[in-house]
């Protein structure tokens, strides 16, 4: 059976079993590994992927529920909230082994584009969920601040 939809602006149909988890139709059938897996149970964030617009978790999320949306992964993020996130993560140093920054990323810019001048908390409820084992989170705090004054500019 195949499932179409909309990957990092391209139209596409993935001929895969509907129930296939997204993470797995977007990595094995689609071949782009910038979405990790990590617990296959939506509680670490590493597989963060946007669909219309909102962070989600892929690992969970069977590849029928996408057939018609709007679908990015890492390699598809090109707005002007993404790009101010990637910066600020390379200026801030922010990965230390960089395994779940992809999905850090994703949340993080789905964050910017809806509020541009996130507080604390906002932040800490837009992050929750996504989890760092090197526990760089006062970095991933400072970058989207950083990235946010940034997109103000």
């Amino acid at each position: 059976m195949s499932t179409s939809f909309v990957l990092n602006g391209a139209s596409t149909t993935l001929d895969a079993d509907p129930a296939m988890p997204l993470l797995w139709a977007i990595r094995e059938v689609s071949g782009l590994h910038g979405t990790k897996f990590g617990c296959g149970m939506a509680l670490c964030g590493a597989c963060t992927l946007h669909v219309d617009g909102e962070a989600v978790r892929s690992c969970v999320m069977p590849l029928s529920s996408v057939a018609g949306k709007q679908v990015t992964t890492i390699e598809g993020l090109q707005s002007k909230a993404a790009k101010a996130v990637q910066a600020a993560w390379i200026q801030l140093q922010v990965p230390q082994c960089g395994y779940c920054q992809s999905g850090q990323v994703m949340s993080a810019t789905a964050l910017l584009e809806k509020n541009t001048a996130p507080t604390d908390a906002d932040i800490d409820g837009a992050m929750s969920g996504n989890i760092c084992r090197c526990a760089t989170y006062s970095r991933i705090r400072a970058a989207i601040h950083a990235a946010a004054q940034s997109i103000k500019a």
